[in-house]
């Protein structure tokens, strides 16, 4: 086939007699990910197997309906569900789909696999072939390629790898989807473009030895950037990291370029680009991280801009007088006296007892050609396909009843940290310097000329607040309220909630302080201050000051709650945050540790993708975890996931139910705690 063959190729499809060779497939190859790939089609009826031109980014589904079965556009999409059921779902299909990728492989194999180029056959994740319809597929397959391309068959989803498990691999040589993203030198975390000056780090202790703080226009290079990191124009790290690490998260908010790029400090080092003015450049579809030197900025010495168009707006906290009160007793509309995650873990507990009108939202919103996605709900809550709305509320509502928890707690409410900070004189003296210094229009805390002052404050304002104790009636409320919604708890967490927290735009993620493994009154009233005084750290004022929240509008509610044990735990996100167009797959990071392995980047979690649409689920990745969950865990995982797109339903604030929530969760045995919800603020 020759170039000039190229728009031919969809409607003259290469026959089984012919050899797929590295440069016809070169020829043929679209890109996705920095991959080449090409779709393939095997009509077992006809004896065909198609290789499409890939390079327009044809469906499969819209090659055999208008190339092979002469139907139009039109009618495709008019039974876009069924004939998608046929090719994907029918065990008497008369079409096997599944796409090609060619792919580099550098060094010596441990295992003993061909170094150098191979080419991956994968089908579609929700591909539901039998162990022995694959296995017939791969062989079709390998006897049309170049004998001399190694050929791997890459299971699609974790039902595959199971079968694929029981066949040699003498007979089918595979890899798995984890082991390619171990190795991929690129990942895309946020795309965007920034001017700055390259900041180059080969560790955190060098990071942490550097007399010179970064500055907001800085590029930061570093194997894993910590999350105490003030706010920079763009962040490299050298070694894969998890999009839901705190940092990561932050990166989102403040709108920045954000990658993994394997080989950036070589590369940095032969271009001498370290300690440069530098242009950098993340596309969510590209194959690299694009760096290239630039003239300084003009502005390098003015304030930071804000991290986007908009400025995080926050309601006036009610600081009339509240109890102590459990989190049963809260509801979403609390925020205004107990802060966002208090407020939102409230709603939580009264859903999980009593359900809500809109657990079925996302499914309803139609995504064309397809009116809504209900039959797929239904599915996936073992219903019929043609269950009414009465049925499918009921089976959620089941689902998250009999199978999620939020563990018991009481939340100290704004109007008692208030009393506190009334409570003394220096303190309160204290806080005002601080407020009236970021007022003051000769000191800006996003100035650097004004840091040292405005850190002195803060630092003074936290010590205060850890040393000065709790007036008698405040500890007395806090007694009786441990003693009467805490009592038998082993060890208790105590956390943030403030008002200037999990908000759509500013996410705060690790910002505030969480103290965990706490016993005793004594060691209670400790941790609650230590949040208290987070709420005053100047990175925390710092960066809201940036978003334009003053600090006259902030205050900390503290959630205490009984700490849960877990053999598993971590956290996920109602979207798939390295493709945002993809509305199936929920994200999830998982640790067999603990769920702040996960969010500090400490250590590095299994990724998961979830489909709640078809069902089913893959790893991305392993981490640092030698082997993947078993099976039963994988299973639990999947029901969270499908209870979460529940949630997100709930808490969306508009009818597109579009907006993804991000819960932290662990699991004991089959019981699910959901830890914390908020909102996730996707890239773009």
């Amino acid at each position: 086939m020759t170039r000039s063959d190229r728009n031919e190729a969809t409607t003259r499809p290469r026959l089984t007699g012919e050899k797929l060779t590295t440069r016809e497939f070169s020829r043929l190859a679209g890109t996705v990910g920095g991959y080449p790939y090409v779709k393939i089609v095997l009509d077992r009826t006809e004896s065909v197997l198609h290789f499409i031109d890939s390079a327009d980014g044809t469906l499969h589904v819209k090659y055999i309906a208008c190339e092979i079965l002469g139907m139009s556009i039109d009618e495709l999409a008019g039974r876009l569900d069924s004939f998608n059921d046929d090719v994907y779902r029918n065990p008497d299909r008369r079409f096997q789909l599944g796409t090609l990728a060619l792919h580099t492989r550098g060094g010596v194999a441990e295992d003993g696999r061909t170094n150098g180029p191979f080419l991956s056959l994968e089908t579609v994740d929700v591909d539901t072939m039998s162990e022995d319809m694959l296995r017939a597929f791969y062989h079709r397959v390998r006897a049309h390629i170049d004998p001399s391309l190694p050929l791997l068959l890459k299971p699609a989803n974790h039902r595959q790898e199971g079968y694929v498990a029981r066949i040699p691999e003498s007979e089918i040589p595979r890899i798995l989807s984890h082991e390619l993203y171990s190795t991929a030198a690129f990942v895309p975390l946020n795309a965007g473009e920034a001017h700055g000056r390259l900041r180059v780090f080969r560790s955190e202790a060098e990071y942490r030895a550097d007399p010179e703080p970064l500055e907001w226009h800085d590029i930061v290079v570093m194997p894993r950037v910590p999350e105490d990191v003030p706010r920079v124009s763009g962040i490299i790290h050298t070694e894969h990291t998890t999009p839901l690490s705190h940092i990561n998260v932050m990166a989102t908010g403040w709108r920045i370029p954000n990658a993994v790029g394997i080989g950036a400090l070589d590369r940095i080092d032969r271009a001498g680009l370290a300690g440069r003015w530098v242009r950098y450049r993340v596309e969510a579809d590209g194959s690299d991280l694009h760096l290239e030197a630039a003239p300084p900025r003009d502005d390098a010495d003015r304030p930071a801009p804000a991290p986007s168009a908009e400025r995080v707006t926050v309601d006036r906290p009610d600081l009339s007088p509240t109890p102590v009160t459990a989190l049963t007793g809260l509801r979403a509309d609390d925020h205004v006296r107990f802060g966002t995650k208090a407020a939102n873990l409230g709603e939580l507990t009264h859903l999980l007892q009593h359900g809500s009108p809109r657990w079925l939202g996302f499914y309803r919103v139609p995504r064309p050609p397809r009116d809504n996605l209900l039959r797929y709900l239904a599915r996936q809550l073992g219903l019929p396909e043609d269950a009414d709305d009465t049925e499918l509320a009921t089976a959620a509502q089941r689902l998250v009843k009999e199978h999620a928890q939020v563990p018991r707690g009481i939340v100290l409410p704004f109007s008692l940290q208030q009393d506190f900070l009334d409570s003394s004189a220096g303190l309160r003296a204290a806080v005002d310097r601080l407020d009236g210094a970021l007022r003051d229009g000769t000191t800006d805390a996003t100035d650097t000329t004004d840091t040292t002052d405005i850190t002195g404050l803060c630092l003074e304002a936290q010590r205060l607040i850890r040393t000065t104790p709790l007036p008698d009636p405040v500890r007395a409320e806090l007694d009786r309220a441990l003693d009467r919604h805490l009592y038998g708890a082993a060890e208790l967490v105590v956390r943030s909630s403030s008002n200037a927290e999990d908000l759509a735009g500013f996410s705060a993620a690790g910002l505030y302080e969480s103290v965990a493994h706490v016993r005793g009154t004594d060691a209670v009233l400790d941790a609650v201050r230590e949040v208290w005084a987070s709420l005053f750290s100047p990175r925390a004022v710092r960066l809201r000051q940036q978003a334009g929240i003053p600090l006259d509008h902030c205050r900390m509610g503290v959630v205490i709650q009984e700490q849960v044990g877990a053999t598993v735990g971590g956290v996920l996100v109602t979207c798939n945050p390295l493709s945002p167009r993809d509305f199936r797959d929920v994200y999830l990071n998982i640790s067999p540790r603990s769920v702040t392995d996960v969010v500090t980047g400490e250590g590095a979690p299994l990724q998961y993708l979830c489909n709640t649409m078809e069902g089913g689920s893959r790893t991305v990745s392993l981490g640092s975890a030698a082997t993947d969950l078993d099976g039963p865990a994988k299973e639990l995982v999947g029901r969270l996931a499908l209870i979460s797109r529940l949630l997100q339903s709930h808490f969306s604030p508009d009818e597109d139910y579009a907006v993804p929530v991000d819960i932290e969760w662990a699991i004991e045995g089959d019981r699910i705690d959901l830890l914390q919800l908020r909102p996730f603020r996707t890239a773009g």
